[in-house]
């Protein structure tokens, strides 16, 4: 039975780990939602490659939302930006990683 256990315990804690835990955002709700499902689908599609995944998410979010956006995805980094008014998301995906997208022109 603990070995049943154990195997349904992990499946379940990486089941939770697919969707994106928001720590801060000030973005209006679209525009999170939105930022939100590309930062998930770029960190899917660049699973071992967060410079690409930054890249992606760069690039769209400047063709979307006009340009001067900054992303940052890691495990362990510190920040303090300066950035406009609603235009902040900061949230975990898959458990440790952390992206920060924001906007500073």
């Amino acid at each position: 039975m603990g070995e049943t256990e154990g195997k349904k315990d992990e499946a379940d804690y990486k089941r939770l780990q697919t969707f994106p835990l928001v720590r801060h955002s000030d973005m209006p709700e679209e525009m999170r939602v939105e930022t939100m499902e590309l930062c998930v689908t770029a960190c899917e599609k660049f699973s071992n490659n967060n410079e690409s995944a930054a890249k992606m998410i760069k690039e769209t979010m400047d063709k979307k939302f006009g340009s001067s956006w900054h992303v940052v995805i890691g495990e362990g980094f510190g920040f303090e930006i300066t950035h406009e008014v609603k235009n902040l998301l900061y949230l975990y995906f898959g458990g440790t990683l952390a992206v920060c997208v924001w906007k500073c022109s």
